[in-house]
């Protein structure tokens, strides 16, 4: 049995899809709401489905869990309750490592690109260059706490589970987003506006000598996510803190193009004002070192942005069913 926090949700739910057309059981911890979510889950539906509130209790049970890949978080990059935020990226997650630790259950939890910050200390996923960054966001900051408080449980010898991943997911897209708000990925976001008004929109340039549509993201496709955590399943002897990224940074502008010739519109792209209150956290750069995950053993290709894109539209946003 495999269990997956935020099983219901983006990543989550395509991992669900991925572990059910292998045939694994899996017990799914998410809230699926009074809306759609619940659509990401109705081609592969879990074994069940627990909600997160009762996660303890039903793991104070000692179900048979082979594997835990702990997915489920506060994901609002402008979220504002910190005691919230805390207890869930941070005390759950911490509880999570110490059941596994204790039960010898292998354990990969999502960390995330929005630890870098600004970027200026590098996209180093090196565990020795954590004391360096400083993210921008409490989302991210959350996230580089639980990433700092592996390390010194494995520095100081504590008890730890028989496998351990962190991965640091940039900006992924694809297939059963949604849900997800202002959280949603640009990508749907363009091909919406296409679909409205034809008239794709990208955030005006806020940094001194970069071009509107300059801003340079390493965009990578859910299927990619997947695919690093399926290979880890079947990969018990690694360990470590990984990226998981493309490795190439592109710019908004080329994810844009790639948006309007899927949906067959002229390459024609309106710039608007940032809002203020999102200019001291936005990223204008990021682009995931992928060396350590490659000296791990991970060989497969990444997805490239013009394919993905491509393939998102056209098999996902513009059918009647975009769910996976």
């Amino acid at each position: 049995m495999i269990l997956i926090t935020g099983g219901a949700g983006f990543i989550g739910s395509n991992l669900q899809a991925a572990l059910a057309r292998r045939g694994h059981e899996t017990v799914i911890a998410d809230r699926l709401g009074t809306q759609s979510k619940w659509r990401n889950l109705a081609r592969h539906p879990p074994a069940r489905i627990v909600s997160p509130d009762a996660l303890e209790d039903w793991l104070l049970g000692h179900p048979p869990v082979e594997m835990v890949f702990h997915l489920g978080a506060v994901s609002l990059t402008t979220a504002t309750d910190a005691d919230e935020v805390w207890r869930t990226n941070v005390e759950l997650s911490l509880r999570l490592w110490e059941w596994c630790a204790a039960r010898r259950v292998r354990f990969v939890y999502a960390s995330s690109g929005a630890t870098y910050g600004d970027g200026s200390a590098g996209f180093d996923d090196d565990p020795a260059n954590l004391p360096n960054l400083r993210p921008l966001n409490l989302y991210g900051w959350s996230k580089h706490v639980f990433d700092q408080q592996v390390m010194a449980l494995l520095r100081r010898g504590a008890p730890r589970p028989p496998q351990w991943a962190g991965l640091k997911f940039f900006n992924v897209y694809g297939p059963n987003e949604y849900h997800k708000g202002a959280m949603i990925s640009v990508v749907k976001v363009m091909h919406d506006a296409i679909a409205a008004d034809g008239r794709p929109r990208l955030y005006r340039s806020s940094v001194e000598g970069l071009g509107d549509g300059e801003q340079k993201r390493d965009f990578v496709h859910v299927d990619d996510a997947v695919a690093v955590m399926l290979w880890l399943l079947d990969r018990p002897d690694v360990d470590g803190l990984f990226n998981v990224g493309t490795g190439q940074a592109r710019t908004y502008l080329d994810m844009a193009h790639a948006v309007c010739r899927a949906c067959d519109a002229p390459e024609a792209v309106e710039f608007v004002d940032m809002p203020p209150a999102l200019r001291p956290q936005y990223q204008s750069f990021t682009e995931a070192r992928m060396d350590r995950l490659r000296a791990a053993g991970y060989a497969a290709p990444f997805v490239g942005l013009e394919d993905g894109v491509t393939d998102y539209v056209r098999n996902y946003l513009r059918q009647p069913d975009p769910y996976r």
